[in-house]
């Protein structure tokens, strides 16, 4: 074994054999390896390998930039003054050892890395302040629970930490406003509730009437009245119909209220969705959102239909028997409440447990579903790359971890409810013993005994029952708080509190001195430009340079952080969004079509269009053709997304979905990219139909494409750089004749080559 693997802490792991030859010619006598960090840039964002290695005196690295990057390795004797910084630069991640007054050296690393980089940061943090004062801000590392790996922003496991589950009466009286409305009927149903529960107190009453007034005397050969036997069992008979029916009369209004309400809740949760901005989106799964949207506010409507409903009636029956008890035999009342304050007191305690686990359950639910949400839309994929056992096995990794989970739920459940029961058998036994006791000494009748056994077999089987509603309600708390956190969410892109009337517009575009950034990082820096009405700008420049987030800006998708984005004069801002949006036409480089007819996707932005209108948008989309040849021409079901059309079909398809509604600015992004020479020149004919009259922004990846654009702009770093007409930017030996020549001979090689060679590096860097 070699000095370095001695000298590595057990939960490090061993060191790289690469390393540590080098890394023990670094390590003074009595230090000891802490932990290692691999990273996989150096400080010019090339990728090569670097090593930071923290011991137990100081942090040694290599490959690091700073104020000794001369030098092949760097130490710094660990002391209070001494943090390392994690933050994230345009995607890639930097650690900075920063000193009292100045940065001493920093690592840069793709977000491969990031969790390595943060669980370095954590035992840093300890090694230096064994207190964990500082570690507050550090995430990543290793669950010390569960062993698992977590995220750079996590600083608990979100598996084995408690659940951010709102308190469960704010998450359940949030649904007040949406039962407010149906009030009404919801006293109805509780007034149902009472009289049924009333009605179904009776029979133990006339039992023991008759036992006392009938069967006793008879059985002691004193003379009894034989015909109130009927009159008790009529009673009996009659109270039983009456509870049947105003206990179905009770079921059906409140589960049509509670129906009502989860379909109001559904409804509110997927308008409020359409409404958020596209940030909100990017940081979210759809398989969450679906799990929120369908499974949660199911789960609300159980618990309103079923559990809520029961629970109101076990309250009643509870409370009503409790009074009917006391009125009956005080002292035995008593008795029958002996294991309450232990009930309440195991109902407190599982509580917390239970709302903890349920929150982590559906979370872990949800993200099984996303497995669902990803793979199946693109099962072409999958199979393509022959990645099914992969996504078999993410799938049952993301199973099991449900069933972990809910199974510490089941833990708790499986222990709880049977100890109510056994509690409530054991009062119901020393009701019996003390019951019987007197009858023997004469303090009560043997009637009275058994109506109080009768009733306490419903009130302790209501006991039981309220019991389970703890499980059910912890469980419809955390829905309701997913569902809520959709609610509570603000859209970023807000509609104006004063708005223009936004009409059709003319089209004229001016962009001032705009500014953007996508959370701490600058994408648009200051752009400024003026577009006439009927232009067509064509937007060129690297991959990243912020060409798309342009377009999100200027179909307001996003709200510029400085500037304004003027559309005939007036700021997009002051327009609402549906108004101002039915001016833009959009054609992406990948068209979605949505599950339905030909005639549906392309009538998607116009419902009432007619036929002919469908028609005619086909035809100067040149799709009409191939679309006659489907079996069902307009009426052939395109599938989901489009699956059985081809690129060059789906993107004629959203050609014409563009020229049916009109619009007065067209954005293409990358229209005509990813399809065959033939089916490029249709796409490019409808193009023409489309663009002409209207003022279009195109980004294009072939730039030959856009040589008629009455000006070429040309992004570089968020910033413009070149603006001109195709000929002109050529002659300025700029930017983009540097992009143009650099396809021209990428496209001349191909021509040469019977199998295509590969693109030189740097002229990949530089394609749009």
């Amino acid at each position: 074994m070699t000095p370095s693997e001695r000298r590595t802490a057990p939960p490090s792991g061993t060191l790289p054999e690469a390393w540590r030859a080098a890394v023990d010619a670094q390590l003074l006598p009595e230090e000891t390896v802490q932990t290692w960090f691999q990273t996989d840039l150096n400080s010019d964002l090339t990728f090569a390998p670097a090593l930071v290695v923290l011991t137990n005196h100081r942090l040694i690295g290599t490959g690091f930039g700073g104020a000794e990057a001369s030098a092949a390795w760097g130490a710094w004797q660990l002391n209070t003054a001494l943090k390392l910084v994690i933050h994230d630069e345009a995607g890639v991640g930097i650690l900075e050892l920063m000193g009292p007054e100045r940065r001493l050296a920093y690592w840069r690393y793709t977000p491969a890395r990031a969790a390595s980089a943060a669980a370095l940061a954590r035992v840093f943090e300890s090694t230096i302040d064994p207190s964990g004062a500082a570690l507050h801000n550090v995430g990543g590392g290793i669950c010390p629970s569960c062993g698992r790996q977590l995220a750079a922003d996590e600083i608990e496991c979100p598996d084995c930490a408690p659940a951010a589950v709102a308190p469960v009466a704010r998450s359940l009286l949030a649904l007040a406003q949406f039962a407010r409305p149906r009030a009404g009927l919801i006293l109805l149903g509780l007034l149902l509730t009472m009289a049924g529960t009333a009605a179904g107190l009776a029979p133990p009453l006339l039992t023991m009437g008759l036992v006392d007034n009938v069967l006793t005397p008879r059985i002691g050969g004193q003379p009894a009245d034989f015909q109130l036997v009927y009159w008790y069992l009529g009673g009996f008979a009659a109270a039983a119909v009456v509870a049947w029916l105003l206990s179905w009369a009770r079921t059906y209004v409140l589960a049509f209220v509670s129906e009502r309400i989860a379909a109001d809740l559904r409804d509110r949760t997927y308008t409020h969705l359409q409404r958020l901005s596209l940030e909100f989106f990017g940081g979210k799964r759809t398989g969450d959102l679906i799990a929120r949207v369908g499974s949660d506010s199911d789960r609300l409507c159980n618990f309103m239909s079923v559990s809520l409903v029961d629970f109101v009636t076990d309250v009643f029956v509870f409370l009503m028997t409790s009074v009917v008890l006391f009125w009956i035999d005080p002292l035995l009342a008593l008795v029958v409440l002996l294991p309450l304050p232990l009930i309440a007191w195991m109902i407190q305690l599982v509580r917390h447990q239970l709302r903890r686990g349920f929150g982590q359950g559906y979370a872990a639910w949800a993200e099984m579903i996303s497995v669902l949400a990803d793979t199946i839309p693109g099962v072409r994929v999958v199979k393509a790359f022959a990645q099914e056992k992969r996504e078999i096995e993410r799938f049952s990794e993301r199973n099991e971890h449900v069933r972990l989970v809910n199974n510490r739920v089941n833990r708790v459940w499986s222990f709880f409810e049977p100890m109510i029961a056994l509690l409530t058998d054991l009062g119901l036994l020393v009701v019996w013993l003390f019951g019987a006791w007197r009858v023997v000494q004469g303090e009560i009748l043997l009637g009275v005994l058994i109506a109080f056994v009768t009733y306490i077999s419903r009130f302790y089987g209501r006991l039981q029952s309220m019991s389970r509603m703890v499980a059910s309600t912890q469980r419809a708390a955390a829905s309701a708080h997913r569902i809520f956190e959709i609610l509570d969410r603000e859209p970023s892109v807000r509609e104006p509190s004063d708005p223009v009337p936004a009409g059709r517009v003319r089209g004229d575009l001016e962009l001032r001195n705009i500014w953007f950034q996508y959370g701490s990082r600058p994408v648009i820096k200051g752009i400024s430009l003026s577009v006439k009405s009927g232009e067509l700008i064509g937007l060129v420049g690297p991959s990243g340079a912020g060409k798309s987030t342009l377009i999100n800006l200027i179909c307001r998708f996003y709200d510029v952080a400085q500037g304004a984005i003027l559309v005939d004069g007036t700021d997009i801002r002051r327009y609402r969004i549906a108004d101002y949006r039915q001016n833009i036409g959009i054609v992406l480089q990948d068209p979605f079509l949505f599950f339905g007819t030909i005639a549906e996707n392309i009538a998607y932005g116009k419902p009432s269009a007619s036929r002919a209108e469908i028609v005619a948008a086909a035809r100067a989309a040149h799709a009409h053709e191939f679309i006659l040849k489907l079996p069902d021409g307009y009426d052939s079901l395109v599938g989901e997304r489009g699956q059985t059309l081809s690129g060059g079909e789906r993107q004629r398809i959203s050609i014409a979905r563009a020229l049916l509604i009109d619009p007065r600015i067209l954005i293409l992004d990358e229209a005509t990219s990813s399809v065959d020479t033939e089916t490029e020149w249709l796409i490019q004919q409808a193009l023409d139909n489309l663009i002409r009259g209207r003022t279009t922004f195109a980004i294009a990846h072939r730039l030959s494409t856009l040589r008629r654009a009455d000006r070429l702009v040309v992004v570089e770093d968020g910033q413009i750089t070149e603006t001109g007409r195709h000929d002109d930017l050529l002659a300025h030996s700029g930017t983009y004749m540097r992009l143009y020549q650099a396809q021209l001979r990428t496209a001349t090689q191909q021509a040469a080559d019977p199998v295509p060679s590969a693109t030189p590096a740097d002229e990949l860097a530089e394609t749009p």
